[in-house]
């Protein structure tokens, strides 16, 4: 009887034991959420060429420690100086050509303008010399006007004096008249005769200026027609002028086009010389001395060692407490399960599987529910990672505390 009690009470011992430690362990998990399916992440900065060329020094070697800004790949830079000098050659040349068709604005408008003015200065002259010779024209054919009517009466007045001539010349045969009237008429013959004779020369003279002053008509209009041609010329002045000023733009834009091409060969040339983009340890060093480097080639990675945090993927059937902030234990498997802490920074905004390079399409058919796994990022407390021991990639066990 006794040993079956004894056996009872062991029993009943190891039972309580045993839901103790079911109890603890539940109170233990209930608070938890641990993954083995993480890693130590961080940046990796890739170091290219953004000019081609050929090295000449390569100054760091793999898992070298540099700051940022240290020179890692210098290449050659003699074809980017001589590029440099180019544009600043080209820019001096543009700049030279800008300020003179700058000047040519002004002399050009000044000019233009004066052409104007004395095109229609002259347009005004020429019109007022023709008006003058019209009038000239007009009073010369007056006058030719006048001399002819004066012919016609000293040829009708010298008519009438011949025939009176004629009839005294017979009355003088007969002794009719005296002697002093044929005299008188034969002066008065003679008179008409001079009269005559002198408005045939008033008449030549009045036709030599009818056609002087139709000749000065004909010149003036001449000069007219000019005048106005040069009026026209003038009047595109302004379109002259613009195309100086379109010129001149045009130089201004050449000089901001040059100032670009020096700009970008000084970079191009600044280029060559390779830095650091953050401070960390050289890895992946693909540059060599001799080699021949084109725009965009990788020659080496910068790994940043304090910058670092671990990515875990938990199921998403661990997520039902997991909340922003909380604290996380991060167990490193190279360092002998060494503990680090750190807390939730953020949650993936999509699971794993649909970054993937073929993502799942459930909707083909073939479907085979499969637990999904979304990552955390956490991050560790200041001065956890003091010596920079952890490297990306390294595999971890991360425990999340829910509580």
């Amino acid at each position: 009887m006794s040993k079956r009690r004894l056996t009872v009470g062991i029993l009943a011992i190891i039972v309580i034991l045993a839901s103790i430690c079911a109890q603890m362990a539940h109170n233990y998990y209930a608070i938890r959420e641990s993954t083995d399916d993480a890693q130590v992440d961080g940046h990796i900065n890739p170091v290219s060429a953004r000019v081609g060329g050929t090295v000449v020094d390569v100054p760091v070697t793999d898992n070298q420690p540099v700051a940022a800004g240290a020179i890692l790949v210098q290449l050659d830079p003699t074809d980017y100086r001589i590029a440099l000098q180019r544009a600043e050659a080209d820019l001096a040349e543009a700049e030279a050509a800008a300020k003179g068709a700058r000047g040519e604005v002004p002399v050009t408008s000044v000019t233009t303008a004066s052409r104007v003015s004395a095109a229609l200065a002259g347009l005004t002259q020429a019109q007022d010399a023709t008006i003058v010779a019209a009038r000239d024209v007009e009073t010369a054919r007056a006058r030719l006007a006048l001399a002819q009517a004066r012919e016609r009466e000293m040829i009708a007045q010298l008519n009438r004096t011949s025939k009176d001539l004629e009839r005294m010349k017979l009355l003088i045969a007969k002794d009719e008249i005296s002697r002093q009237e044929y005299d008188a008429a034969v002066a008065a013959a003679d008179t008409a005769q001079a009269a005559r004779e002198s408005a045939q020369a008033a008449i030549t003279q009045s036709e030599k200026e009818v056609d002087s002053a139709a000749a000065r008509l004909t010149q003036a209009r001449g000069g007219v027609e000019a005048a106005q041609a040069a009026v026209d010329a003038a009047g595109t002045a302004p379109l002259q002028t613009e195309i100086v000023r379109n010129r001149a733009t045009s130089a201004a834009a050449k000089v901001e086009i040059s100032r670009a091409a020096l700009n970008q060969a000084r970079l191009n040339l600044e280029y060559t010389t390779v830095k650091a983009p953050v401070a960390g340890i050289v890895s992946k060093k693909n540059a060599e001395i001799g080699q021949v480097v084109q725009p965009g080639q990788s020659l080496l990675a910068v790994v940043p060692l304090d910058d670092i945090w671990v990515t875990a993927n938990f199921k998403e059937n661990q997520l039902l407490n997991v909340r922003l902030g909380q604290q996380a234990i991060v167990l490193v498997d190279a360092y002998g399960s060494k503990e680090y802490r750190g807390h939730i920074e953020s949650i993936a905004a999509a699971t794993g599987s649909r970054f993937s390079l073929l993502p799942p399409e459930n909707a083909t058919g073939n479907y085979v529910k499969v637990v999904q796994r979304i990552p955390l990022k956490i991050v560790l407390e200041r001065g956890e990672d003091s010596e920079h021991v952890l490297r990306p990639g390294m595999s971890v066990v991360v425990t999340v505390m829910l509580k």
